[in-house]
């Protein structure tokens, strides 16, 4: 079933929240309620919204919405495309508001909205309407933003910005007599949208076509439109539609490209609020959006107070002792940023589909990462959002039926983005761990297509990194894994990663056939599975992509090379330790990939090589390199993120290690230990009986595990069940400034 923060109830809730019980922080360190009243208050927005590459760096924007929104605002200091986001911390001028669709930073937007405010002469094309602001007259949060523009000498307008799901809501303060306007955004330069202007409703409606990654994937979603209904507290002193800087006053309707609309405000007009909905559907749908979620009479403050709550409903379900501020604003905005996606598509028990370019009935997802996202992000949503999972499932089998395939990265659709197919992991996950609320049979059909189906001219295309006009590349060369057991390299392109890929998607399979009680099927999946082996190069020591005669290719690698690759055997670990002779002479690999600089951290694929030293007997070399990562490549700072967040898997990474645990093999039902970071942490699970108390003294200062145990019952190796830590109770870490023995 799927939960929703009753938005449409925000005044009410506005009066509720002050009676929220939040967990105290008297257990001896951590957040205090005397200074914070929730953990949404350690949240730094700005976090990961810099760095010293262009794109290589968080990729984060300082937006404000509920967990999982379907539409997030943030303040625009860019044109945002693919590689560029409508924020970046450098930037100097701001130049609208945007309703943002854009789930990552390599991908594009679709059917974004754009709102500002403007003083004297309305400026209506986007580069004419940039103010310089200053980082010190702005404030972010989950649920606000806020800022203070300076659009002449002397003048302060003054914007703050929260939102709902679909629903956006900005306050202006405009300086007295100055002129106020507001302009709305449709399109862009050669993208042809449609505003009006409604005096009496007191609205701007409209839409905007633009898919940037239109260009990706074989469904052309011809009927895709983002719509916009933006309704005003104050009635309108004049009005107009633009094309780019080209006004036209008084008239009301526009289709064009770079379209905009802009009303005036009367000149004793100082304080004003525009809700602007949002809709995939119409903007019917758009303005039954707004009605619901932000009604007629719902003050601004009302709104921040409710989305305020629906993150405290997540973020106050972790109470962490021992940590100083700076940590937790690392771990708190890591869980912001885990929890937006993927994002609801669907709109009051409806939903549009690109796949088909129809409406429907039922519930819908998008922004699934999903060659990111399986390896913890998708962990941490079914321990922190269970009420989710089983309709972000169905989601991908809504996409299945559709499309006729599960989605390998949907971006509103399928854009073929990455390789691999990291669904199956997903649902080999959901069901090892206990969900139901879904089709099974289905969701088996879909999985085994994809383990069994080669994609349309699979032997014709190479399926090349953001190819365009393809078909679903699914598993893009299974033709040749099937033949001979590795992809092909003279054939596809990545074959090497998508080789050691389609084993572990195998496995997950061979998973979700056990659990369903398809033994055959199991048997013949988890046996291909070891088909891995088949790229081990046992001369050179390295894992090698192979053409399709058999002889070792150069390259074939994803965002990685043969280092990073000869690790990434997540489900048969043991395996990989005896193609490379055994523990110690693993161990020893492992302390030349670290030495010699090749864990590349940044990237998904390096993500869970500092846990294999678990696997060989060594589990303190474990707990000092995830100290370390975490150190070097996460802190408190516009620039404390060294790589593209993903859709929340950079940051899931943290939140794992912190808490003393990570899911090297997600399918699998199984975590490996690490170091917990803090004195304790308190887990309040939704759905678990009891809490899960990770107790670890001393831990900020002793990175080393001396013992484990589990509701009093010693733990000898450094491995957890998902299961176990559901049921909850106490997991206590002996902590040691010295490496130990145990676990080895």
């Amino acid at each position: 079933m799927r939960v929703r923060v009753g938005l449409a109830l925000a005044a009410v809730l506005a009066v509720l929240v002050p009676l929220i019980v939040f967990w105290p922080g008297s257990d001896g360190g951590g957040h205090s309620d005397e200074r914070h009243g929730s953990n949404v208050d350690f949240v730094d927005p700005f976090i990961g919204t810099t760095g010293a590459a262009g794109a290589e760096y968080g990729g984060m924007i300082p937006s404000t919405a509920p967990p999982f929104a379907m539409t997030r605002w943030s303040p625009m200091t860019r044109t945002n495309t693919v590689s560029l986001l409508p924020y970046h911390y450098d930037d100097t001028k701001l130049s609208g508001f945007i309703g943002t669709h854009q789930p990552a930073i390599w991908m594009g937007d679709s059917g974004y909205v754009v709102g500002m405010p403007g003083v004297g002469d309305v400026k209506t094309a986007e580069a004419d309407r940039g103010v310089p602001f200053s980082h010190a007259e702005e404030q972010a949060s989950p649920e606000r933003y806020a800022v203070d523009l300076h659009p002449s000498p002397g003048r302060t307008l003054r914007t703050e910005l929260t939102a709902t799901s679909r629903v956006g809501v900005m306050r202006m303060t405009y300086p007295g007599g100055a002129g106020a306007n507001f302009v709305v955004q449709g399109t862009r330069s050669g993208v042809t949208g449609q505003v009006h202007v409604d005096p009496a409703r007191r609205e701007i409606s409209g839409y905007n076509p633009d898919r940037q990654d239109a260009n990706l994937g074989p469904f052309k979603a011809p009927g895709f439109k983002g719509y916009f209904v933006a309704r005003f507290d104050t009635a309108f002193a004049g009005l107009g539609t633009a094309t780019g800087a080209t006004q036209a006053d008084g008239q009301a309707d526009r289709t064009d490209q770079e379209v905009s609309a802009y009303v005036r405000f009367p000149a004793d007009a100082t304080t004003v609020t525009v809700r602007i909905a949002t809709s995939f559907i119409s903007v019917d749908q758009a303005r039954a959006n707004l009605d619901a979620e932000v009604p007629d009479g719902t003050g601004f403050d009302a709104v921040v107070a409710a989305t305020k709550a629906a993150w405290a409903d997540k973020l106050d379900r972790v109470r962490i002792s021992g940590g100083a501020p700076d940590q937790l604003a690392t771990f708190y905005t890591a869980m912001y940023h885990a929890l937006q996606y993927p994002s609801e598509m669907s709109e009051q028990g409806r939903y549009y589909s690109a796949y088909d370019d129809t409406v429907h009935s039922g519930v819908s997802y998008t922004g699934y990462s999903l060659w990111d996202t399986f390896r913890a992000q998708n962990a941490f949503l079914i321990l922190f959002a269970p009420e989710r999972v089983d309709d972000m499932v169905t989601s991908m089998l809504q996409d299945y039926r559709q499309g006729g395939w599960l989605p390998l990265w949907k971006n509103i659709t399928e854009t073929n983005i990455m390789e691999g197919t990291g669904a199956e992991s997903v649902i080999a996950e959901a069901v090892v761990k206990g969900f139901h609320g879904f089709d099974r049979n289905l969701a088996w059909e879909a999985v085994f297509k994809n383990a069994m189906t080669p994609p349309d001219k699979d032997t014709e295309l190479r399926y090349d990194d953001r190819e365009v006009w393809t078909p679903v590349e699914a598993r893009a060369g299974l033709t040749w894994y099937q033949r001979n057991g590795w992809v092909a390299a003279d054939r596809t392109a990545e074959a090497g990663t998508r080789t050691l890929d389609f084993a572990y998607g195998d496995y997950a399979a061979s998973q979700l056939a056990a659990a369903l009680g398809r033994t055959d099927d199991a048997a013949n999946l988890l046996k291909r599975s070891g088909d891995y082996k088949t790229e081990y190069n046992a001369a050179t020591g390295f894992m090698q992509a192979r053409n399709l005669d058999g002889t070792w290719a150069s390259g074939g690698w994803t965002e990685g090379d043969e280092w990073v690759y000869t690790n990434d055997v997540l489900h048969d670990v043991p395996g990989l330790i005896a193609l490379k002779g055994g523990d110690a002479a693993f161990a020893s690999w492992l302390d030349g990939y670290f030495a010699g600089g090749h864990n590349n951290h940044t990237n998904e694929p390096s993500h869970h090589v500092p846990y294999l030293y678990d696997y060989a007997g060594r589990p303190s070399r474990t707990q000092e390199l995830v100290r370390q990562i975490a150190a070097t490549d996460y802190h408190r700072s516009p620039g404390g993120l060294s790589g593209n967040d993903d859709c929340g898997q950079m940051s899931a990474w943290y939140l794992f290690s912190a808490m003393g645990f990570y899911p090297v093999n997600p399918a699998s039902g199984e975590y490996a230990v690490g170091s917990p970071f803090f004195d304790k942490v308190t887990l309040d699970l939704p759905g678990a009986r009891r809490p899960l108390v990770v107790s670890a003294a001393q831990a900020p200062s002793r990175p080393y595990v001396q013992g484990l145990s589990l509701n009093g019952e010693s733990i000898a190796k450094p491995f957890l069940s998902h299961d176990a830590l559901l049921r909850g109770g106490e997991l206590t870490f002996t902590m040691n400034a010295k490496p130990q023995t145990w676990g080895s």
